[in-house]
């Protein structure tokens, strides 16, 4: 397997021969100092180009070959002519590279995990050391907590009535994609209140088990779930208690209010919509 000084050495010989690359940056968790070690971290490089929509990158890729045997690229094209080449080599090296116009270089001040590694034009970008400053949970304002912490209790009516249509894929889709998303957020706000602030929980909450409490983070795992309705039942009761344990004490920390009639009168909703029986034509049966 390839160390970081023989991958990146790779790509600055790549960026290096080529007159149209002029600056290369390095982002991500290989230069967060806070971000765990190990060696299936990224390489997220930045190429910057001139004439970014002449050069033969997209047309030709032989050139993914100098960095070993594939498992498996993924790309993407972008309307203002950029593109990323997601590339993943059998010794485990994933590299994330991206050619970028020139033009939009003064992007790396908008993200603190940025670092130069090659400037052929003595730009002299003067970034600070890589931090990840730009990552860290951000204080909701009352309109963004109310919006979350509102729509977990009326997601939890849309799921009931999936379920009790039996229409599972939707119920899932629900559950997964925009329940437990916005559950995601309230837990991003208990942690970054605990820490003042100033705490990064990596993206879509992956340092979780960092920063919550252990009994909070094996309740949260513990709400995910297969696709057995009355599994997935179980699963809408439990949340809604999680809901109430995270935010009314988060509520009056953030100085917000918490939707108590909404968590009564959804917990009752969804509970009479549970019982009914599969052929009901009204809430009575």
């Amino acid at each position: 397997m390839r160390n970081e000084q023989e991958v990146l050495a790779q790509l600055l010989q790549l960026a290096e021969r080529d007159d149209r690359i002029r600056c290369v940056v390095m982002n991500g968790s290989r230069v967060n100092p806070n971000a765990p070690v190990d060696f299936m971290q990224d390489y997220d490089i930045d190429f910057y180009m001139t004439n970014l929509g002449d050069h033969p990158y997209n047309t030709d890729r032989s050139w993914i070959e100098a960095f070993g045997e594939r498992v498996v690229v993924q790309y993407e094209y972008f309307e203002d002519g950029s593109s990323i080449y997601m590339m993943q080599f059998k010794d485990s090296v994933r590299i994330d590279l991206s050619f970028k116009d020139i033009g939009s270089i003064q992007e790396v001040y908008q993200d603190s995990l940025s670092k130069v590694l090659l400037d052929k034009d003595n730009l002299d970008l003067k970034l600070p050391e890589p931090n990840d400053s730009s990552y860290l949970v951000q204080k909701p304002s009352r309109y963004m907590w109310d919006l979350h912490i509102v729509e977990l209790w009326w997601l939890q009516v849309y799921i009931a009535k999936e379920l009790w249509r039996d229409e599972i894929p939707r119920a899932k889709n629900l559950y997964d994609q925009y329940f437990m998303e916005s559950l995601r957020f309230l837990l991003e706000w208990h942690v970054g209140a605990n820490y003042d602030w100033k705490v990064n929980v990596g993206s879509a909450g992956k340092w979780f088990k960092r920063y919550l409490e252990p009994d909070i983070y094996e309740q949260m795992l513990s709400l995910y779930c297969g696709a057995d309705p009355e599994e997935q039942w179980e699963k809408l009761f439990e949340a809604g208690e999680f809901i109430r344990r995270i935010g009314v004490p988060l509520a009056a920390k953030l100085g917000y209010d918490y939707p108590a009639d909404e968590e009564r009168n959804v917990t009752e909703y969804v509970d009479k919509v549970r019982r009914l029986p599969w052929n009901a034509q009204s809430l009575d049966g």
